[in-house]
């Protein structure tokens, strides 16, 4: 199964990407689950270390959920807005939350493929460093990160959306991008897993 998360509040073009990539995924004949930020309530990491002694988080809301889906995943795709030039809030949370799933097993996200869709309302508005803050995150919690490789997806699939969806369905770079990164994701999963 292949998890997508939309990191955005809103359910407009950071979820209407996201689910545009499941999409793909489900034509190519892959099982996918979407979780969107949009309506949810996931609070802030403690690291009160109840995790590592009791083996799951203290904190109950709707990070059960992207627990519940992280561990049935071979696939992962994070889709974040972009919020002062990185990863959204939300999106940072849910990172910083699955250290609560590793206290229970430590190896659970490891082999796991892993690719990253920044969405921004400017063009040049922190794509990169969102992008290269997702590939950090699946690198310390041992997912192969891929991106769509050295020409013109570098790090992963970039959006310009203008905040608009109407706009960002006219994105022909990103979605040129999002295919590039969907192929090579693909290859890996086929690949090892």
């Amino acid at each position: 199964m292949i998890f997508g998360i939309s990191g955005s509040p809103r359910n407009e073009s950071t979820e209407y990407v996201v689910k545009e990539a499941l999409k793909i995924l489900e034509e190519r004949g892959y099982k996918t689950n979407l979780f969107s930020m949009a309506g949810k309530k996931i609070a802030g990491c403690r690291h009160c270390d109840y995790c590592i002694e009791n083996k799951k988080c203290v904190i109950r809301d709707d990070m059960l959920e992207v627990y519940y889906n992280l561990k049935k995943a071979s696939g992962i795709i994070i889709g974040t807005p972009i919020q002062s030039g990185g990863v959204s809030a939300q999106i940072a949370t849910i990172m910083d939350r699955t250290r609560a799933l590793e206290a229970d097993d430590y190896n659970l996200l490891r082999g796991k493929i892993g690719m990253g869709i920044a969405v921004g309302g400017d063009r040049c508005g922190g794509q990169d460093m969102a992008l290269l803050k997702i590939i950090t995150y699946y690198m310390i919690h041992g997912v192969i990160p891929v991106s769509g490789g050295p020409f013109g997806s570098n790090l992963g699939a970039y959006f310009y959306s203008q905040d608009s969806i109407e706009k960002i369905k006219k994105d022909e770079y990103g979605f040129e991008s999002l295919n590039r990164t969907l192929n090579e994701f693909v290859k890996f999963i086929e690949k090892y897993i």
